[in-house]
């Protein structure tokens, strides 16, 4: 009850902030983008509040969990990936004057074709980044409720189509805003007071870890995705009549559905494939998937996908075009890497303690509702539910808010790129898109969050980091170049992740190489651009566009209309200079033109 009453204003507070945005809500700049009137302090707050999602609330503590003090690669790569984005993305995309990342694919190469494809990678990545937040709603829901599974996924996107479908991206940027404080706090005081409750020997045992070998109590397990255990001799589940009763030693397939209760003292069966919470190397700060005894490449392979995914990540962009201005975004990219960093202090606290109280989570493969899980443990009264009430709240605001921002990407990727329409248009799209995700995640409930969520980061990289990156800083680059790169890019990452899903049973680098291609995926997109815009020349009016994108916007009043086709991008390169032009201008021209 008490769950489900911390839930409940989540949800009703999203619902009025979406109404309060009806009335400013008269045009696709004003929907898709605030009419790029939103500051840089609440800006950051929405960037922050969006960026933390269920992988970052959750998935970070569960990945601990399960596989180590390694995945706290993940936060880091999360939050340096801003760093570069200061640096090389966030003013010059504010400059453009897009509204979306296939908007500015084709203002800075003229090519309709190249927005096309654009706006299938956004479509692309919003899926392979909302099925787990819907995924994640419904089987927290689940956990701490006991509902079925469909009901938080259900649940989660109604309220995410209705908050867009009624105020677009002015109710999303109060929202994230609200909910990322709403979350920082809900996040920090159940940590502390989980510290304090757990008592010095848990402390004690979670900085000490050992391997989780034998049940400490009878623990209650539901399996809602079936399993392949590994029962070991001695093992004995509680019967329906309260006694003891033996398990036969040997593999045991579990049905989706069963609910076990294990014999305080039993030894703990193995799940095959994955690596038992607190073995050998789990306390090693290096990614080691699936044992395949390649830290380094496992890290490497983690950090390039999310530090550079970062940067192409289409909902994040498109914050930036909320801005007033290019400094307005700079400045907002500089307050959310502080934000972040202060939130990504406390996910390695859940998860160290986790793996004490909750290991046995990783039978059914839910670790992901470890943070859930906690307070029952160390207090089985009022404030244990207190406290799961708290942490379920913040959990369901994240996925809100991450969910808020990727459903706008889609359905401007749909309605603005794809099939251009009007803001009736957009609200349809919004709630069409919801649909298709709710039907996709329903049946998502045994893929891995984390994984699918790496995933979107890794095509991100490997086609919206280059594109971006040559697109703003070299002028060579060619329409014919980006979509070789881009192509190059998306085609090469889903053919790793299918060959990853179903293809043969590798093993070695190799393995993780398929199932992390970032680092070769990224380097042959940029390749394939810079050798495929080598052998072409870049349009006359390259020059005019890569002005656009450097200098200060009081410089650029003759370049204030955005170019719409090739044609209006040539007279933009040509005929729009007036007869006065600054001397920093014609140092810039000169420069950018040898």
């Amino acid at each position: 009850m008490i769950v489900a009453l911390a839930v409940a204003p989540v949800v009703l507070v999203t619902m009025l902030i979406g109404l309060r945005g009806v009335a400013a809500m008269r045009t696709t700049s004003d929907f898709l983008v605030a009419s790029r009137r939103v500051s840089p302090l609440l800006n950051s707050a929405a960037v922050s509040g969006e960026y933390l999602s269920a992988a970052s609330f959750l998935g970070v503590a569960g990945l601990v969990v399960k596989d180590g003090i390694g995945s706290l690669w993940y936060p880091v790569g999360f939050t340096a990936g801003y760093i570069a984005m200061l640096a090389l993305v966030a003013a010059p995309m504010r400059r453009s004057g897009a509204l979306t990342v296939p908007d500015f694919a084709e203002a800075r190469l003229g090519s309709a074709a190249l927005r096309r494809l654009a706006a299938v990678v956004v479509l692309v990545i919003g899926v392979l980044y909302l099925v787990p937040q819907f995924r994640t709603a419904g089987l927290v829901l689940s956990v701490v409720t006991e509902t079925p599974y469909w009901v938080g996924v259900v649940l989660a996107g109604g309220v995410v189509s209705a908050t867009l479908a009624l105020g677009g991206m002015r109710a999303a940027t109060y929202v994230q805003a609200f909910q990322f404080v709403f979350k920082l706090v809900l996040f920090i005081v159940p940590a502390m007071w989980l510290l304090i409750q757990a008592g010095p020997e848990v402390r004690t045992e979670a900085v000490q870890p050992s391997e989780f070998t034998h049940f400490s109590d009878d623990t209650t397990v539901t399996f809602r995705v079936g399993a392949t255990l590994d029962v070991p001799p001695g093992a004995e589940v509680v019967d329906r009549e309260g006694g003891p009763r033996a398990l036969r030693p040997g593999a045991w397939e579990v049905p989706p559905g069963t609910t076990v209760t294990f014999a305080d003292g039993t030894p703990v069966p193995e799940v095959r494939g994955e690596a038992v919470p607190g073995s050998d190397g789990w306390e090693r700060p290096l990614l080691d998937f699936d044992d395949e005894g390649y830290p380094l490449l496992g890290t490497w392979s983690v950090l390039i996908a999310t530090m550079l995914g970062t940067m192409g990540l289409p909902h994040v962009i498109m914050r930036f075009h909320t801005s007033p201005d290019g400094r307005a975004a700079r400045r907002t990219a500089a307050f959310t890497v502080a934000l972040l960093s202060v939130f990504y202090l406390f996910p390695g606290i859940y998860g160290v303690l986790g793996r004490v109280l909750v290991p046995h989570l990783y039978l059914t493969g839910a670790t992901d509702s470890a943070v859930v899980a906690l307070p029952a443990q160390v207090d089985d009264g009022t404030a244990g539910t207190v406290f799961t009430g708290l942490l379920t709240a913040g959990a369901f605001a994240a996925f809100l808010a991450t969910s808020l921002g990727l459903l706008l990407v889609v359905s401007g990727a749909i309605s603005h790129d794809l099939v251009p329409g009007g803001l009736r248009q957009l609200r349809l799209a919004v709630i069409g898109a919801a649909a298709v995700i709710v039907l996709l995640a329903l049946p998502a409930a045994a893929f891995d969050a984390g994984t699918l969520v790496t995933w979107g980061f890794t095509v991100a990289a490997s086609t919206f980091c280059p594109l971006l990156v040559l697109g703003i800083w070299w002028r060579r680059l060619t329409a014919a170049g980006a979509l070789s790169g881009v192509a190059a890019g998306l085609v090469s990452t889903i053919g790793s992740f299918l060959v990853n899903v179903a293809g043969p049973d590798l093993h070695g680098w190799v393995a993780i190489l398929v199932a992390q291609p970032a680092p070769w995926t990224v380097p042959l997109a940029f390749l394939t651009m810079v050798v495929v815009s080598r052998l072409g020349r870049p349009a006359p009016w390259a020059t005019a566009a890569m002005l656009r994108l450097h200098l200060h916007e009081h410089r650029l009043s003759p370049f204030v209309a955005r170019p719409q086709s090739d044609s209006a991008a040539r007279d933009l390169g040509h005929s729009s200079w007036p007869a006065r032009r600054s001397s920093a201008v014609r140092r810039i021209t000169r420069r950018l033109g040898r």
